[in-house]
C-alpha cells in the first residue's frame, strides 16, 4: 500500500500527517489516514529571546522521536519534515536541526516563507477553482503570513511577512511589517477583484464558529462579526463556549485580525476555506515526484 508522510514544525504546534493512495472510480486519490498535532509553542521563545530554550528544544526532539516511531509503523514510501518561521529566526535553529537528525532520526529542513507558500499551493487547491478570476492565497501562521496571488493556475506575485499570531501575542511584530503588507496588497491585489483562499487551523475554526463550515466560504462581514464576538470573550469563555483548546483560544483573535486586514487592504469580500495546510502540500509534492519515477509504472498516477 502506497503511503506518504509529512511533518510541519510550526511556531505554535508540530504536526504529522500520513496519507494513503487509494484507487477510486475517478482515478488514484490521496486520502488522509492519520493526523497528529502536538501543541508546542516554539515561537514564544524565539520571538522574545531569539532562540529556542533548552526545554523547548528537548520537547521538540521528543515529539519528533515519537513521530519517527509512528512513521516506522505506517511505513510510507517516504516523508518530508519542514520547519517554518520559529526555527528560521532561532539563533540555534541549525543546532536544533542537527539534534533532530541525531537524536530523533528525522531529517528536518528549515524552509523560507516563499517555499512554505508554494508548498501549500502544491496541494493543488487551484485545481478546485474552475473560473479564471484571480485568487489570493493567505496562510497565517504563528510567526509569519504568506501571500500568494495566482490566476489560471499561474503564480503572479508572492510575499512573506513576519506577522503571525504568536508574534502578535508576544508584541513582536514590527510596524514596518504591517506597512509593507498593506503596501503589497494595495499594489498587487486591491484593483484585481480577487477572491481569497485561507489556510491554517485558525481560519478553519473561525469558519466553523461563523456557521459556514459546510459551505467552506466566509464573507468579510461574517469574519468580522465572528472576530468581534471572540475578542469580547475571556480566554476561558472562548474555550467553554466554542470548545477551543488553550493554544487555539488565544491565537484565534490575532489570527482574525490578520485575515481581516488582508481582506480589507486587498479589497476582498469573500474567502474560501478548503481546509488544507503545509502537510498537505508536502505530501502532494512527494506524490507528484513519485509519479515521475516509480508511480507511473505502478499504476498509481
Amino acid at each position: 500500500m502506497s503511503r506518504f508522510a509529512a511533518i510541519d514544525v510550526g511556531s505554535n504546534a508540530v504536526r504529522l500527517m500520513v496519507a494513503r493512495l487509494t484507487t477510486e472510480a475517478e482515478g488514484p486519490r490521496l486520502r488522509k489516514e492519520a493526523f497528529y498535532r502536538v501543541p508546542l509553542r516554539l515561537g514564544a521563545d524565539v520571538f522574545s529571546q531569539g532562540r529556542l530554550s533548552a526545554a523547548s528544544q528537548e520537547k521538540l526532539v521528543k515529539t519528533l522521536l515519537a513521530f519517527r516511531q509512528l512513521i516506522d509503523v505506517f511505513a510510507p514510501l517516504g516523508y518530508r519534515a519542514c520547519a517554518t518561521s520559529a526555527l528560521r529566526d532561532a539563533a540555534n535553529g541549525a543546532e536544533t536541526v542537527e539534534r533532530a537528525a541525531t537524536q530523533a532520526g528525522i531529517r528536518l529542513q528549515i524552509i523560507d516563507g516563499m517555499e512554505e507558500a508554494q508548498l501549500v499551493f502544491a496541494a493543488h487547491v487551484q485545481d478546485q477553482l474552475t473560473d479564471g478570476r484571480p485568487y489570493l492565497f493567505v496562510d497565517v501562521g504563528g510567526g509569519s503570513t504568506e501571500l500568494l496571488l495566482f490566476q489560471n493556475q499561474q503564480i503572479l506575485q508572492s510575499a512573506s511577512f513576519n506577522i503571525g499570531t504568536v508574534r502578535m501575542l508576544q508584541d513582536a511584530v514590527d510596524a514596518a511589517q504591517w506597512q509593507a503588507m498593506e503596501g503589497w496588497l494595495r499594489q498587487h491585489v486591491a484593483a484585481r477583484a480577487a477572491c481569497a483562499i485561507g489556510s491554517g487551523g485558525n481560519i478553519n475554526r473561525l469558519n466553523r464558529i461563523a456557521g459556514q463550515d459546510a459551505r467552506k466560504e466566509l464573507s468579510r462581514k461574517s469574519l468580522r462579526r465572528t472576530h468581534e464576538q471572540l475578542r469580547a470573550l475571556s480566554l476561558e469563555a472562548r474555550m467553554q463556549r466554542y470548545g477551543l483548546k488553550p493554544d487555539r483560544a488565544d491565537v484565534i483573535v490575532p489570527a482574525g485580525e490578520i485575515y481581516l486586514k488582508v481582506l480589507e487592504w486587498g479589497r476582498i469580500a469573500t474567502m474560501h476555506v478548503p481546509k488544507f495546510g503545509l502537510t498537505d502540500g508536502l505530501i502532494r509534492q512527494q506524490y507528484d515526484a513519485w509519479c515521475q519515477t516509480d508511480g507511473a509504472a505502478a499504476g498509481g498516477c
